[in-house]
């Protein structure tokens, strides 16, 4: 029998043999030798049966949430921490996650009644590191205890000791169980440090946070397994040019997946920010040919960002399709469409599209905006700065609805817009909610709405 096993770092799947691609995932140099370890037969007899009871007899009430007084982090959490439900949140190193869990962590203390408790396990850094992180944020509070340690065990008996209301793991890639031989952050340290720490949550009650790596693509490191094992899956995102960063829900349980959350780095930590929009186009400039205002929606919270476009002339053979915050394929698609539907010559043009601010737009609502941004760039032609605008568009040039155009017509009349150009479909649904502009001073007028059936009606209107 075979004592060591060629285990992938990315997805778990074990080889014979160590190869430089893992033939499942498709990962370089993911591919790292661990040792088997031998696991006890399990002695063999009737298992106890199980209480059941009918469906129309289990309680249908919600689990009690705990807000983190963050109103941000309570958006994207769906209200708040669920009693009993593991966490997972994930972003690149410097982002931010030690120091939002940290607020949260004394917020949650100053809630903990009579023996109640949040205890944050760090394994990264010492205790005085992040005491000084604390003062410095003002995250300081009794109730908040400390706990700096990397083993498994260890940590699984400080919890069933204080039997905390909140526990913090920071990072589950350094904890380390004494029954494995291999090394931390290696697939089976991740997997069975999370189950023992998961099943530990759910018998006592507690709330758990656990922090993980990501990979240079943005993927959280470690078995794709662990995403499954907990309630919800938390990204932290952000681009360290800009002070703002955006905590996204991938997945969650107890709440709506997507929804995000808008926060600012400051020298006293993050501060929420409610009013996104305002953020995003603090520093756009208008009358500027290639920018327009996209209305996107993430979860189901409506933004408005803006969406810029540069085309020159190329000095390749190939001309370049690059793309900042929106998918390249679907540029380099929209692109093609343009060309051929509205007859802009563009094969001898590169093609530069940016969201400004280090949004990232992954809903196929954008179409219209790179479009219409790509028009403008190419005419040398500002559009009206008080046009936002949404819709996706298909290959043959037809505009088709989005979800939600009500919610993203609101918040563009909230930023002063007067103008929405939108699919022909989502008009009626924008014109029954009879949305107010105030255009001139206190006198009130309705939003000016501009249905378009295809690209080229766009580009007419505009």
């Amino acid at each position: 029998m075979a004592k060591s096993m060629f285990v992938c770092q990315s997805c778990g799947s074990q080889q014979r043999k160590w190869q430089g691609q893992c033939p499942d995932c498709g990962g370089w140099n993911s591919i790292v030798e661990e040792n088997l370890e031998a696991s006890a037969v399990r002695a063999a007899g009737k298992g106890k049966a199980l209480l059941t009871s009918a469906i129309t007899d289990v309680s249908s009430e919600k689990n009690a949430r705990r807000s983190t007084l963050i109103e941000e982090l309570d958006r994207v959490l769906g209200g708040g921490l669920v009693t009993g439900s593991a966490v997972l949140i994930g972003g690149d190193p410097g982002i931010g996650k030690s120091t939002l869990l940290l607020q949260a962590a004394a917020r949650l203390a100053e809630q903990s009644g009579v023996g109640g408790s949040v205890l944050y396990i760090t394994g990264e850094e010492s205790m005085q590191q992040v005491n000084l992180r604390g003062e410095r944020i003002g995250a300081l509070h009794k109730q908040l205890q400390l706990a700096a340690a990397c083993e498994l065990e260890s940590m699984l008996a400080t919890i069933d000791k204080l039997r905390p209301d909140v526990v913090i793991i920071d990072s589950i890639q350094t904890t380390v169980s004494s029954r494995l031989s291999s090394a931390p952050g290696t697939v089976s340290q991740v997997r069975d440090c999370s189950a023992a720490l998961i099943q530990q949550t759910k018998k006592i009650g507690h709330a758990l946070i656990l922090v993980g790596h990501v990979t240079k693509d943005g993927a959280l490191a470690g078995p794709r397994v662990l995403e499954h094992m907990v309630d919800a899956v938390v990204y932290f995102e952000g681009d360290r040019g800009h002070a703002h960063r955006i905590l996204r829900a991938v997945k969650n349980r107890f709440g709506p997946a997507g929804e995000i959350g808008v926060f600012e780095m400051t020298d006293a930590g993050l501060i929420g920010i409610r009013d996104a929009s305002r953020l995003f186009l603090a520093e756009r400039a208008t009358d500027v040919p290639g920018s327009v205002v996209f209305a996107c929606l993430e979860g189901t919270r409506p933004m408005l960002v803006e969406v810029q476009a540069l085309i020159a002339p190329t000095v390749y053979a190939t001309p370049k399709r690059s793309s900042v915050g929106v998918d390249s394929g679907r540029v380099a698609m929209l692109t093609a469409v343009l060309e051929r539907r509205i007859g802009l010559p563009l094969s001898q043009h590169d093609v530069y599209i940016n969201v400004a601010g280090g949004v990232r737009i992954t809903e196929p609502a954008v179409d219209l905006a790179v479009l219409m941004a790509m028009i403008s760039a190419y005419q040398e032609k500002p559009l009206n700065a008080h046009i936002a605008l949404f819709g996706e568009v298909g290959l043959t040039g037809e505009v088709r609805p989005v979800g939600q155009p009500e919610a993203r017509a609101r918040e563009a009349v909230n930023l002063g817009f007067t103008h929405l150009l939108l699919p022909k479909e989502n008009h009626e649904r924008v014109q029954k909610a009879n949305i107010i502009a105030n255009m001139r001073g206190d006198k009130e007028m309705p939003l000016a709405l501009m249905p378009v059936r295809h690209l080229s009606e766009a580009a007419q209107k505009l």
